[in-house]
């Protein structure tokens, strides 16, 4: 593991039997105590993931799929445009998930985001995901406007979802696929500081809705939800970083470590060539030399 990769260590939730919200801050910067240090620290971080992610992309075995999910204003949009700002795009895709309508609500919960799982060599990045069925569903009890029996509906459905989600993610695993899962912790006083500054500035007026304040009334039941769901779905293959998120520059900096930790432990490479690959690639560097076209 790197420098840059240890920063993110802290914040990782593997086994969520002990795990308690609580004893996460959205506050906390770690040792890191200044805007300045944090974009060194950023910087290089994105410069070796953009290395490493030209080498997962070439070498074309592994898959990388990134689930953000987090309250309003937490900044998911944000960290992903800075963190991933100098990969190649040709290697990586962003989906977001809003609430689902039309043919997606006529099939299973995972469907959708099925479809949209990356191929191989490429960084997948889904900004919200299937999780919202464990989390806006439950919060708003919303199951019963789904197409799902209702003898299915059980006292235990939740558990039966972590469950299936679980196995779902270990089967991805076992596929080559890598699965990083980040919430970001946003406190309350700052998500209410953010909506004021979007209220605030006219080009940031298109970012805020209504719904945005009538969440904030089921916020504790969305803590209740989110801790809930990452004590149930933190598993080796699959980890939960529960990242600090009311220090936006924080934020960015503990998921780019995070990514740079990731694709480390793959022991990517540029693909090696053979003994006849090297003899026509050396035929057409003479060819060239002799200056013939």
């Amino acid at each position: 593991m790197s420098h840059v990769g240890k920063l993110a260590k802290p914040y990782r939730v593997e086994d969520g039997k002990r795990f308690r919200l609580r004893d996460f801050a959205p506050t906390d910067t770690g040792r890191i105590k200044s805007k300045q240090h944090a974009a060194t620290e950023l910087g290089r971080g994105i410069d070796r993931l953009c290395d490493l992610q030209d080498k997962l992309h070439a070498q074309h075995q592994w898959t990388v799929l990134l689930i953000f999910q987090a309250m309003d204003a937490a900044g998911k949009d944000g960290t992903i445009k800075h963190v991933m700002s100098g990969v190649n795009p040709a290697g990586c895709e962003v989906y977001s998930f809003k609430a689902p309508s039309g043919v997606e609500t006529y099939h299973d919960y995972m469907w959708r985001t099925t479809l949209r799982l990356p191929e191989c060599g490429r960084t997948g990045i889904f900004n919200r995901s299937y999780y919202e069925e464990v989390l806006v569903v439950r919060v708003h009890g919303l199951l019963k406007q789904r197409q799902i029996p209702p003898s299915l509906i059980r006292k235990h459905i939740w558990e039966q979802r972590f469950d299936d989600i679980c196995a779902f993610e270990r089967f991805l695993c076992h596929n080559g696929v890598v699965i990083r899962k980040f919430f970001l912790n946003l406190s309350k006083a700052e998500q209410s500081k953010r909506f004021l500054k979007r209220l605030q500035q006219p080009q940031k007026h298109w970012k805020f809705s209504a719904s945005d304040i009538k969440e904030r009334e089921y916020g504790d039941d969305y803590m209740v939800a989110y801790e809930d769901m990452i004590r149930h779905t933190a598993t080796p293959w699959a980890p939960w970083y529960v990242v600090p998120a009311d220090h936006k520059w924080f934020t960015r900096m503990v998921v780019a470590a995070a990514l740079v930790d990731t694709l480390e432990e793959l022991d990517l490479s540029y693909p090696k060539v053979d003994v006849e690959k090297h003899r026509e690639l050396e035929n057409v560097r003479q060819f060239l030399k002799n200056g013939k076209s």
